[in-house]
């Protein structure tokens, strides 16, 4: 069984390292395309498959982290003196 709990820690830590990753990926400046939101998009769904099985509580707030990533900003324009979200 040790062998075992060995793999499944070096698996979280993999997921940390890969969360982390795609986070940085997830900067606004890098995902303004059609095409690199929908890669992103991938990505966090099949980061949400593999850590669906974790136990790791990192992995599960990375994955809010990432899921927050794919939500629209919300943006403040004032038209003639008034703010209109």
């Amino acid at each position: 069984m040790g062998q075992l709990a060995t793999i499944d820690i070096a698996l979280d830590e993999m997921l940390v390292n890969l969360a982390a990753i795609v986070l940085r990926l997830a900067e606004p400046e890098l995902v303004r395309t059609p095409e690199a939101r929908r890669a992103l998009a991938r990505s966090v769904r099949q980061y949400a498959v593999c850590a669906a099985r974790s136990s790791d509580p990192r992995v599960h707030a990375l994955q809010g982290q990432l899921e927050e990533t794919l939500k629209p900003s919300l943006r403040i324009v004032a038209i003639d003196g008034e703010k209109v979200s």
